[in-house]
């Protein structure tokens, strides 16, 4: 993977799905925002990092227990293993009574590792707590969205299920239209359009949803329709209120413009038993058919 650099010789991290590079400075200025990072790494590089730094500190305590031969008693003088389960015992304040501090010294070392054990272990207990008990959400969008016929007029329509078996209260979907123009007095910019949905609210979101948008004479999609060329991108947010944590969750979305396919339409995906059961086909959840039009006979 190529590392393209800034022009002031930043080094670009990612890029964005809109195209916008993000970039960090050389100095590890993205380093100062420890919490949030990590909250939002993942959790086997979070767990590392916590082992590496356990093991580091209790490797630094044990050289220095090794450094005073006699600081501990039943230790041998010459075991590096001693001292560093010792330090282990010490840290986690587990203390089983077969090795103590005798001098001043050890006895000054175990009360500083004391102390950084039981800050240390506390601040890795929230941080571990604040990851498990954040709200997710598992909100499934359509691959594609599509623009077709509906209720006689062309509609951009994409599909969002909820994954979990249980239902989102009072859930908001947005849409926005993000769209390179050029300025009156010619300068290139980026805008960002609302799209006004068919319905923006679900009362309660228990299995899918067709979000629509109508293409009325003054959508800012009616480009699009008219194959209007040039950089677009449909941004979508949701939220709503889990039922079973009590709390709101947040998801994102977006569809290219290429990932927006005119003249084609979902397929259905719900079936009825013959006892009378509605079943979903998640299968054909991001299927889509071409429309073909109707003939005269």
């Amino acid at each position: 993977m190529s590392d393209p650099r800034a022009p002031d010789g930043t080094r670009w991290l990612r890029r964005d799905r809109a195209g916008a590079s993000l970039a960090f400075d050389k100095r590890g200025l993205h380093w100062r925002d420890l919490y949030h990072n990590a909250l939002t790494m993942p959790g086997w590089l979070l767990f590392g990092l916590l082992a590496i730094a356990y093991f580091a500190m209790n490797l630094l305590f044990a050289l220095l227990y090794w450094l005073d031969p006699a600081g501990i008693v039943n230790a041998r003088p010459d075991s590096f293993a001693d001292h560093f389960f010792f330090s282990v015992q010490t840290m986690a304040t587990i203390g089983y009574g077969l090795m103590a501090p005798q001098s001043i010294y050890a006895n000054i070392l175990v009360t500083i590792e004391a102390l950084i054990g039981l800050t240390g272990f506390a601040l890795a207990a929230a941080l571990m707590f604040a990851r498990f008990a954040r709200p997710t959400a598992r909100v499934l969008f359509s691959d594609v969205a599509v623009i077709a016929p509906f209720d006689g007029h062309p509609t951009l329509m994409f599909r969002v299920a909820n994954q979990r078996r249980n239902r989102i209260q009072e859930a908001r979907i947005r849409v926005d239209l993000v769209r390179d123009e050029i300025s009156a007095e010619g300068i290139p910019m980026r805008r960002f359009y609302e799209l006004p949905l068919v319905r923006a609210r679900n009362p309660v979101f228990a299995f899918t949803w067709m979000v629509m948008h109508r293409l009325s004479p003054d959508s800012p999609l009616r480009a699009l329709e008219q194959g209007a060329a040039g950089y677009l991108e449909l941004i979508v947010t949701f939220s709503g209120i889990d039922e079973s944590f009590a709390q709101t969750i947040n998801a994102r979305h977006s569809f290219l413009g290429d990932e927006i396919r005119y003249g084609y339409r979902f397929l259905d995906i719900l079936t009825v038993t013959p006892e009378g059961l509605r079943v979903f086909d998640f299968g054909r959840f991001h299927s889509v058919e071409k429309i073909v039009p109707a003939t005269r006979g």
